[in-house]
């Protein structure tokens, strides 16, 4: 009791600019000077549809200099402008008919099947290690009966990804941002997988969307790691920057993926709110370089 009180009298007697200071120590102390060696326990990726008003070869000039490795969610014809500067593609694009229209519909197995058997050779002839999917929109249909249509459709495409050694992800997102997306728990993807049965088939998870849903976001992942297969990053509310700005505490979180023994991926995917977006994924990286 004593020591709640102390402490709780310290953060009454510090103005109100220290004591932003002192919050923030954890996200800034290790922000990556331009060029600086990462501490490599992670493995960094960017989402390239949050600095869209960047061309390519800019970005991957700063990702390099940042220490990150991938730049993702990019297609077949972005592939070699990112070799060229060394980098891969964590999670490749190129496949599928949009969020909205996923494996959740039968009808759409063979359309989607089609793409797939397209684009998962080239990813593997590209080094490509993963490719996203979606499980598309409710329209009124029941999340048992989703799921089951999930998978049916996935099971069809995945002795191509054991061949080529590509993993098919789909994404975890919001389903309030993304109205009415089924694949908006973890339980439910969760489920998904056990359904599917193959390494070769896992979650992407990503942290702002599942805080928006569920919350709980250790624990779930501590719970659910062999599902996860790549994680996207992003600060709740606004998903933008991963600092003391928003209510998550990324280095925490960070440090309890890499506490489950994760080797994967993980993406910042926020849309930087300063003008500066180069130095906000600099110090979103810092913030993760645990």
């Amino acid at each position: 009791m004593t020591d709640r009180i102390s402490r709780r009298s310290l953060l009454k007697g510090l103005s109100g600019t220290a004591a932003a200071a002192a919050f923030s120590m954890q996200y800034t102390t290790n922000e990556p000077a331009l060029g600086a060696e990462l501490k490599g326990q992670i493995n960094h990726s960017v989402c390239r549809w949050c600095y869209g008003g960047i061309p390519l070869e800019e970005l991957c000039k700063a990702a390099k200099s940042i220490g990150i490795k991938s730049i993702e969610l990019q297609g077949p014809k972005e592939w070699p402008t990112l070799k060229k500067y060394g980098l891969t593609c964590a999670v490749g694009n190129g496949a599928g008919m949009g969020i909205t229209k996923g494996f959740n519909r039968v009808e759409y197995h063979d359309q989607l099947v089609a793409d797939y058997e397209k684009l998962i050779p080239l990813a593997a002839d590209a080094g490509i290690r993963s490719v996203i999917c979606f499980s598309g929109n409710r329209a009124g249909l029941p999340d048992d009966e989703g799921v089951v249509n999930c998978a049916k459709g996935i099971k069809r495409l995945m002795k191509l990804c054991e061949e080529k050694k590509v993993d098919l992800v789909m994404e975890l997102l919001n389903s309030y941002g993304h109205k009415d997306y089924q694949c908006d728990h973890t339980t439910w993807g969760a489920e998904l997988c056990r359904q599917v049965g193959s390494d070769r088939f896992g979650l992407l998870y990503d942290i702002y969307h599942m805080q928006v849903m569920e919350g709980n976001v250790i624990d779930t992942i501590r719970k659910n790691v062999d599902c996860i297969k790549h994680y996207h990053t992003g600060g709740v509310p606004g998903r933008h920057e991963i600092d003391e700005t928003q209510e998550l505490n990324y280095p925490a979180i960070i440090r309890a993926i890499v506490d489950t023994g994760f080797d994967g991926y993980i993406a910042q995917e926020f849309i930087p709110a300063r003008a500066d977006k180069i130095a906000s994924l600099r110090q979103g990286v810092g913030i993760c370089n645990i």
